[in-house]
């Protein structure tokens, strides 16, 4: 099992920053990927960005490139979600997940294995 707990979300005006934590814990070994995906009130769990544990390849969704970058630091075995330009249609409760299994697909929820409790984002205009 792995246990995931984030930290840093809050309230922000837009353009603002923030960056969020996701600290893994149990048999982090096991982790092929870590991702971060949001979901917004009445709307589907959307894929953010993701990185490949050893590797440190990403990925990330078209609507936060250029704003948004994930990195991992393993020997905390804790990854980031730093948040620049922040705009009111980000407002969401960000969830880390964790997968084990190399999958084809980068952004697909039910590939991940394990997940957050999730933490909220909220975006003032």
């Amino acid at each position: 099992q792995v246990q995931l707990v984030e930290s840093g979300g809050g309230l922000v005006q837009a353009g603002g920053s923030l960056r969020l934590s996701c600290a893994a814990s149990g048999r982090t070994f096991s982790i092929y990927r870590m991702g971060w995906f949001r979901q917004a009130p009445g709307k589907e769990r959307e894929f953010v960005a993701a990185i490949r544990w050893s590797s440190g390849i990403t990925n990330s969704a078209d609507s936060v490139k250029g704003r948004f970058t994930i990195s991992r630091d393993n020997a905390k075995n804790t990854v980031y979600l730093q948040m620049n330009s922040l705009k009111p249609e980000d407002t969401a409760v960000y969830y880390c997940a964790a997968e084990k299994s190399a999958t084809p697909g980068w952004g697909r929820p039910h590939d991940y294995d394990y997940w957050g409790q999730g933490t909220q984002v909220t975006v003032s205009s």
